[in-house]
């Protein structure tokens, strides 16, 4: 990760890419001015980096001993299933990626379609049950991670379509790539690929894909208006935008803006929706819908998850993470010609 020259204050060791077994015990940097768009990048990708190396978001969460390093956040306890989970330092313990993907509405025959590896647990919404799939689309999937939602639109475009995977993280795409296997013996298709790249300047030629869709991806972007430019340049006449993120529904407190916990969390980077709504407009996008979907903040308050007992810290008396931040998928279409 770049190290911003500005002065720094320390924070707790609470983000994923406090886990590794150098910077457990660690502090972690936080700039005191605002970040410059690759040290934002930067810093994004090495948190996701280490969840590509742990294997899951909660995977990150424990440290290699018994004893929590200093300055941990804590832990949490949450029933799930019966059962009950320890929290850790970095990040929600308290569900497996499939509990969660199953309480923000996955079916279970997606899960059986994506390899077991592909799903980290990243997900704030299903991006491909509002995208309305057909045989034969090609899809563009944005920070496609470990393949997951590629994974699970495949059989959807059939043997005719493509997925298309971008995502900037090379363990990440290391990840995807191993799991194309699992997934062709599991659905006999071979229409997947994963792509290094940044969803700011994307590896596709202009009006190449009917479908982009992504998954709590957009907000970590330190340039969402050029993504936003992409998404159209790439879309086909008549293609459409089937988008899961976290969104704002008021200015967070800069405490939170600026922490990096947070902004790999898909909390401090998110905009306001009025905010999306005019980038939306302003790349060319018609029939834009922005639905605020709470249950996803919900379930991460009610699971007592570390980063957002830290963010509703940051907030005056009475208030709560869902007075700022909600799920929402976001849909468009590409005029056509």
């Amino acid at each position: 990760m770049n190290t911003p020259t500005t002065d720094q204050k320390k924070a707790p060791c609470c983000g994923p890419e406090c886990c590794t077994p150098a910077a457990a015990a660690a502090t972690t940097a936080v700039p005191s001015t605002p970040t410059t768009a690759d040290i934002v990048r930067e810093q994004v990708r090495a948190g996701y980096a280490a969840i590509a190396e742990a294997g899951s978001w909660s995977a990150t969460k424990q440290p290699a001993t018994t004893q929590k390093p200093a300055g941990c956040c804590g832990s949490a306890q949450a029933t799930t299933n019966g059962g009950s989970k320890s929290g850790g330092c970095c990040g929600p313990s308290t569900f497996t990626g499939d509990e969660l993907a199953r309480a923000i509405g996955y079916a279970k025959s997606d899960l059986n379609t994506a390899a077991e590896d592909a799903n980290l647990g990243l997900s704030c919404g299903n991006p491909t049950a509002i995208a309305s799939l057909q045989p034969g689309e090609t899809v563009l999937d944005l920070g496609s991670g470990a393949g997951f939602d590629a994974f699970i639109a495949g059989p959807k475009v059939g043997a005719s379509g493509r997925v298309i995977g971008v995502d900037m993280t090379p363990a990440m795409l290391d990840r995807a790539r191993a799991n194309i296997p699992t997934y062709t013996a599991q659905t006999g298709l071979s229409n997947v690929e994963f792509r290094l790249g940044e969803i700011e300047n994307l590896p596709l030629p202009d009006n190449s894909v009917d479908v982009v869709i992504s998954n709590c991806v957009l907000n970590l972007s330190p340039d969402q208006e050029k993504v936003w430019r992409e998404i159209a340049r790439v879309l086909k006449p008549g293609g459409r935008v089937a988008i899961s993120d976290l969104v704002l529904l008021r200015p967070l407190p800069a405490e939170v803006r600026t922490d990096v916990e947070a902004l790999v969390g898909c909390v401090a980077g998110a905009s306001l929706i009025t905010t999306i709504e005019g980038m939306m407009r302003r790349a060319g996008l018609s029939n834009n819908s922005i639905a605020r979907k709470g249950g996803y903040v919900d379930l991460m308050t009610d699971s007592q998850d570390p980063l957002y007992r830290k963010i509703l810290a940051a907030f005056g008396p009475g208030e709560l993470v869902g007075d700022y931040v909600t799920s929402a998928d976001i849909t468009a279409t590409k005029p056509a010609v």
